[in-house]
């Protein structure tokens, strides 16, 4: 193994496994950061009164962010070396939390997620070239095996959470630091490390002849399309999950980490279910359970639905990932970092940018269409919120009368629209009564607030699950096509660097 050009570093020799270790380390500080930001959307609405539009830019901004930085950073990887990458990551992880933390209203809420979010493609753009570097013989397997620790490190963020709420600590603020634990393990294990040149940098490929090999092939181009499918089924709904869910009186937070632990255990056990299946023969198959698993969710209105309907998608998506990688990195192999690069980038650029707003957009309109089916009642809930909420504010303190005062002036607004046009207003509406929720310090009022819009929350999201869902149609058609293909030459086929067309 051809060493780096790294200088100033205490070892003289390459760790594979403590690099690995390391690589696993920042997944997971990256996985955390997902299932917190998932589990305090809905404190993070009431806190600062959004909409969930909102709410999906914020998550959002945790997403496409990863792109900003995996598509500046990953094609660099070899001039700045792994090893820089991966301290540029260890600040962003560090500083996102803490702007997050003193986060004054949407901006820097967006902001702090989008600096988080920095750190997660910068890990992507260093480690996923760093694990086909070390272990070139078994880059599939070693690929499912570190990405073990998304769904993993989803599962530790999501126990944590629940644990802390279990706990009487609520705080979302709280929460947030729960992502600095893998963050500073990541940061010890690497340091002192020395780092191995990438795959392409050793075998002598050109960084031209990185691009050409990579955008010039029309398998990468089709599998670059399919990147943002798959991540979008897979990482926006799972972005949505916890809030959707709880709404609906389910512990959200746990059904995510069922779905992450079962997707862990899953990708643990790779080998045997790549050598019996190929690479494609996966994805066709994950295809099918995804779409069939997501569709099945936006019904769940029970606990037992819900579990039943996550299992299934958790079958589905767990593969996508880094098969996806996988199969790039094989039959691509010429397309080295850059090529793992863009399908990392444009995943998350989907989600981020696409998947997640659309989702919370999508969400507004249906939460809007089940307000106005009990137009009589919610008008009267806001009607008693004006009624009942100043006698609250006498006897309020400092921000929470503020509070008080903000839901009595968002109901006055709402009632007033409703005056002028005869229609409850969009958006106005819901945000009214989450400024009330917020407010309601446990009174009848407030009861009466979460009996009509925790149900609208969750029939909104529900529905959003079902507009995303025929996505997986696509994928069927397109991953069913190659799996055809490779059976009528013979089976799967794994390039090398060598045996890949030359187009340098």
């Amino acid at each position: 193994m051809t060493d780096s050009p790294d200088q100033g570093v205490a070892h003289t020799t390459i760790n594979p496994s403590r690099l690995f270790g390391g690589s696993c380390l920042a997944l997971i500080a990256t996985a955390v950061s997902f299932a917190v930001l998932a589990d305090i959307m809905g404190p993070l609405k009431e806190a600062f009164i959004l909409t969930n539009e909102q709410v999906g830019w914020i998550v959002g901004a945790g997403t496409w962010g990863f792109t900003v930085s995996i598509f500046v950073l990953g094609p660099l990887c070899d001039a700045l070396t792994m090893r820089v990458l991966l301290r540029f990551a260890f600040l962003c992880h560090g500083a996102g939390v803490l702007i997050m933390i003193f986060a004054g209203g949407f901006w820097s809420l967006f902001i702090g997620a989008l600096v988080i979010s920095l750190g997660n493609g910068t890990v992507e753009a260093a480690c996923n070239p760093l694990v086909a570097t070390i272990y070139p013989d078994r880059k599939t397997q070693k690929l499912n095996k570190f990405h073990v620790w998304f769904p993993g490190g989803i599962v530790i963020g999501g126990l944590a959470c629940y644990g802390l709420g279990q706990l009487g600590i609520i705080a979302w603020q709280v929460r947030l630091t729960v992502i600095l634990v893998p963050t500073l393990i990541y940061g010890f294990l690497f340091l002192g490390q020395k780092f191995p040149a990438t795959e392409r940098l050793q075998s002598g490929i050109s960084f031209v002849g990185m691009f050409k090999a990579t955008l010039f092939r029309p398998l990468f181009l089709l599998l670059f399309f399919c990147m943002m499918i798959t991540a979008s089924l897979e990482l926006g709904p799972n972005r949505w999950v916890p809030s959707i869910l709880q709404a609906g009186g389910i512990h959200g937070i746990l059904v995510l980490v069922w779905i992450s632990g079962l997707m862990a255990v899953l990708r643990f056990y790779a080998g045997p279910v790549v050598r019996r299946l190929s690479p494609t023969g996966i994805l066709l198959a994950s295809a099918v359970l995804t779409g069939i698993g997501l569709f099945w969710l936006s019904f769940a209105e029970s606990v037992g639905i819900a579990v039943a309907a996550a299992t299934v998608f958790a079958l589905g998506v767990c593969y996508f990932w880094p098969t996806m990688l996988g199969v790039v990195s094989e039959r691509v192999p010429r397309g080295g970092a850059l090529a793992l690069a863009l399908m990392g980038g444009v995943g998350m650029l989907a989600v981020g940018v696409i998947t997640t707003p659309q989702m919370g957009r999508i969400a507004d309109v249906y939460v809007h269409e089940k307000l106005e089916a009990t137009h009589g009642y919610t008008v009267a809930v806001l009607e008693e919120i004006v009624k009942t909420y100043p006698v609250a504010k006498e006897h309020a303190e400092g921000g929470q009368a503020d509070d008080i005062q903000a839901a009595i002036d968002d109901a006055n607004a709402v009632l007033a629209d409703l005056a002028t046009s005869g229609k409850l207003p969009p958006t106005k509406t819901a945000n009214a009564l989450r400024s009330a929720k917020k407010s309601s310090g446990g009174s009848e009022a407030g009861d009466k607030v979460d009996g009509i819009l925790n149900p609208a929350e969750n029939y909104g999201g529900r529905i959003s699950f079902r507009w995303i869902a025929p996505l997986a149609i696509i994928l069927v058609i397109i991953f069913g096509a190659l799996y055809m293909r490779d059976r009528r030459m013979g089976g799967y086929k794994v390039e090398t660097i060598e045996s890949a067309p030359d187009d340098s």
